[in-house]
């Protein structure tokens, strides 16, 4: 896969696969599914700057699991890969196990 280097406070995430089953165990067609509000943080880029000029650090990193909004991001396809470039701001969560 290329690698893609993210400016200011955006992470790029790929979407972790949702299940495609139901508690009950029916089958739930691609077509019926939602799209997954999770992810895996992929790269961040070096974060804002402040009123001085200096970084702030972003508060996810690499290999985190991530929520968000459904509809969060700007979907992009590299190497037949779907991920999504958003803002920090718009992760609601680290999943912490």
């Amino acid at each position: 896969m290329k690698k893609l280097r993210p400016l200011h406070d955006r992470v790029i995430i790929k979407r972790l696969d949702q299940e495609t089953k139901s508690a009950s165990g029916l089958v739930i067609p691609e077509t019926a599914a939602e799209k997954p509000d999770q992810g895996e943080v992929m790269a961040i880029g070096p974060g804002k700057k402040d009123d001085k000029g200096a970084s702030i650090a972003l508060d996810v990193k690499v290999g985190d699991r991530v929520l968000f909004g459904k509809y969060s991001g700007q979907s992009v396809k590299i190497d037949g890969n779907e991920l999504l470039v958003m803002r920090e701001e718009d992760i609601m969560a680290v999943l912490v196990s």
